[in-house]
């Protein structure tokens, strides 16, 4: 084996392991759907939306990334410890 594919290998390895470590959990899913629709609409914030929003969502996890869902419709993702929230869109 090549030096090249050595560290090839170590890299997609360590960056495995990263993933896997930095995954983030579901109150970290959570916590960032109440965060992002309080942003989003003050009003829902206020409403506790977000909340209910979080509070019904099913948390999915592939061990490197996950993800939440509410009612079939993917609400957040993430990896690497960054949670990303899905923009609604306006006609659903």
């Amino acid at each position: 084996m090549s030096k090249k594919s050595l560290v090839f290998i170590t890299i997609v390895a360590v960056l495995l392991a990263l993933a896997v470590l930095l995954n983030p959990s579901p109150e970290r899913h959570r916590s960032k759907i109440k965060e992002v629709i309080a942003e989003r609409t003050p009003i829902a914030g206020a409403l506790g939306l977000g909340a209910l929003t979080a509070f019904t969502s099913t948390y999915h996890s592939w061990s490197v990334a996950s993800f939440t869902t509410v009612n079939d419709r993917t609400v957040s993702v993430g990896a690497f410890g960054i949670v990303y929230v899905m923009q609604s869109s306006p006609d659903k």
